[in-house]
């Protein structure tokens, strides 16, 4: 099944039953006063996040989501049945913008969060509300409201703590496989990754973290090379972002020129992401010979840059201890330290 991030859809709720315009038929009284019923609400329109959906594929096959009308309200004061709720579900971390102007409408974080979208339109008073002293037989009812309706632009941004970042062939699914249970595609060719991968990295004193494995960014993204900034908003929410850097790669000037690059269209396509915290990984240190970069000069580049850099070979393990360890200093260092 393709991964499918972004969906257009239409909501609308349910219309309001009629009221009813009925008078009492009883032995003896042939004119009695009036009984007639209101009209059932319509069905209001919700949406609820869960954690059972990856993407929004379940949501194209159906562009229009209606919830069910209000029922007629009947004689003898009976009220009309409420229309059905209509509940349309979403991956945890679904962003509902209203799509002509991008009103942010919701943004659905915790499995199970529930937001009204629309409201059901309101049932119509029956006759009965209209009984006066001077006028004892109203024909008179109102109809229900009708229901509203908007269309709107979905959009999954995946809530993940770190980001995992790096030119196409850097390593970062090998990573992510060799960390997490995640199972990405893996081979030796450019673009291997052709959506996100998430995995939950298990660290020490039972915490965790979530790891988004990002396809490859290539110089010139900003412009729609490669595959562009397709997938960048899936690492807006982390709270951290890992570069992986290939240490056979060789640079034509600034040893870290792959690192500044991948900073440089990240920041093109929103400048807060040049604002998160940054690590960088060395990867393919199996791989390390003297044809290679110098490892001590890119970390000696990146600690200028105020960048914590580690070696590691993400196909051997190498330095993967260390990288948790890191990671555990990062994100618990300040609730250990409290209890």
């Amino acid at each position: 099944m393709a991964f499918l991030d972004e969906a257009v859809i239409t909501a609308r709720s349910g219309d309001g039953g009629s009221g009813c315009v009925s008078f009492r038929r009883e032995r003896f009284k042939p004119k009695g006063g009036p009984d007639g019923g209101d009209g059932g609400d319509g069905g209001n329109i919700i949406l609820k996040a869960t954690n059972r959906l990856q993407n929004l594929s379940h949501l194209h096959s159906s562009p229009l989501f209606k919830a069910r009308n209000g029922q007629p309200g009947r004689g003898k004061n009976q009220s009309g049945k409420k229309g059905q709720d209509l509940i349309i579900e979403v991956p945890v971390g679904t962003l509902v913008l209203q799509k002509e102007t991008r009103h942010v409408l919701a943004d659905l974080i915790r499995d199970g969060q529930e937001v009204l979208l629309l409201s059901g339109g309101k049932g119509g008073k029956g006759n009965q509300h209209f009984a006066t002293s001077t006028r004892r037989t109203p024909r008179i009812a109102h109809p229900g409201t009708p229901g509203q309706e908007v269309t709107l632009q979905l959009s999954l941004k995946f809530l993940a703590d770190i980001g995992l970042v790096g030119f196409p062939n850097a390593g970062k699914s090998t990573l992510l496989s060799r960390l997490t249970t995640a199972r990405p595609k893996i081979d030796s060719y450019p673009f291997t990754t052709l959506f996100p991968n998430l995995g939950v990295l298990s660290l020490q004193d039972n915490r965790f973290v979530v790891l988004a494995d990002i396809p490859g960014l290539i110089e010139g993204a900003s412009d729609g090379k490669g595959l562009g900034h397709r997938f960048l908003k899936h690492i807006e929410r982390t709270k951290l972002l890992v570069h992986l850097l290939d240490v056979t790669y060789i640079p034509q000037e600034n040893p870290v020129e792959d690192f500044l690059a991948l900073k440089k269209e990240m920041t093109a396509y929103n400048p807060a992401l040049g604002e998160k915290q940054h690590m960088v990984l060395i990867n393919k240190m199996d791989l390390y010979d003297e044809r290679c970069r110098d490892v001590e000069q890119m970390q000696a580049s990146l600690e200028r840059l105020g960048v914590v850099s580690l070696p590691i070979s993400a196909l051997t393990g190498m330095g993967l201890d260390r990288f948790r360890e890191l990671l555990s200093e990062r994100f618990f260092a300040h609730s250990a330290s409290k209890s």
